[in-house]
């Protein structure tokens, strides 16, 4: 199951404690005090990985946790500190430290934040000697490590995003596009999550449909507009059996500008699909009513296959020029 929301709860390690020791030789009384400071507990930190689906193995993990760092010990060594907790989260994470109002943006591959910060290891009685107080009989425990909840939201990062109202037919497109096995069906809805495919080396989403007022919550509301705000590409589907495929574009579009303006600035392609199904006459007042200004427009069936190799070719032909760019 793809998992693009997720709350995890996290804690730094402990530092180690402080300890009373004393320096001990054969044949000698007890010596000066010998006894060393704890270490450092472990930071956690929110490191970005390609794996889209990183969150849905973390279901069921209630809690993530640094370890402690060690306590001191004789001879004035000092504890071991713990190593850092590194929790994997896929390139595009939006991470939100619930408590204390902290964001942070984990875009590229291999970007990584400290988000708590482990325990000071405490001193152990060796710290504590002085002239006035040879022989300190006190040790400090180790600090706390930091605690939080943190809420991990995932934007897709891909190169084409299929866009449009339910239905429109955008499962099925990715399927005739890509690899992918995206649900088709003939109702609304049938993408209740974003679903992936492969086109050559670019990466192709099917995003859930909106309804409208989605820029509002309404429907799968935000859920569909923050995976399409950092596309590349949107391919808007409309279908031609809509009672009137312009104002369906239309209650698309006005749900773009509604959420983010420079989303309805994305570059977009106007795919008007399932043309078996209505008659040309449809078609042609379709493509004369709608705004195709500095906008290409192809005409397709998924069914009949239809106007689909077309648009591959040219697809393909594009992004592979825009991305030397």
């Amino acid at each position: 199951m793809f998992v693009d929301q997720l709350v995890i709860k996290a804690k730094a390690g402990d530092g180690g404690d402080g300890v009373v020791r004393w320096h001990r030789e054969k044949f000698k009384p007890k010596g000066g005090p010998s006894g060393g400071d704890g270490g450092r507990g472990g930071d956690v930190y929110f490191i970005a990985v390609r794996d889209l689906n990183r969150l849905a193995s973390y279901s069921g993990v209630k809690l993530f946790s640094a370890r402690d760092g060690e306590d001191g010990g004789r001879m004035s060594r000092t504890g071991a500190g713990s190593a850092d907790l590194y929790i994997e989260v896929p390139v595009g994470s939006v991470v939100t430290d619930t408590g204390r109002g902290r964001v942070y943006e984990l875009f590229s591959e291999g970007a990584k934040e400290r988000v708590l910060r482990g325990g000071r290891g405490g001193y152990g009685n060796e710290h504590f000697k002085s002239s006035r107080n040879t022989a300190p009989q006190e040790a400090s425990e180790g600090t706390k490590g930091e605690s939080g909840e943190f809420l991990v939201e995932l934007t897709l990062v891909v190169d084409v995003g299929l866009i449009g109202l339910p239905n429109a037919g955008k499962s099925s497109l990715l399927n005739s596009l890509t690899n992918a096995r995206s649900k088709v069906g003939d109702y609304a809805f049938t993408t209740i999550q974003p679903h992936l495919g492969a086109l050559y080396e670019f990466v192709v989403v099917d995003i859930p449909g909106l309804i409208e007022g989605a820029a509002e919550g309404k429907g799968l509301g935000h859920k569909f507009l923050r995976h399409a705000s950092r596309t590349k590409l949107l391919l808007h589907l409309v279908s031609l059996t809509e009672k009137d495929p312009l104002k369906a574009y239309m209650t698309v579009r006005k749900e773009l500008e509604s959420f983010k303006k420079e989303l309805s600035e994305r570059e977009e392609w106007i795919i008007l699909t399932k043309n078996d199904l209505v008659t040309s006459q449809i078609i042609n007042d379709t493509l004369e009513r709608i705004d195709k200004n500095n906008k290409r427009v192809f005409v397709i069936s998924t069914e009949t296959c239809s106007g689909v190799k077309m648009l591959k070719d040219e697809l393909v032909k594009h992004l592979r020029a825009t991305s030397t760019d």
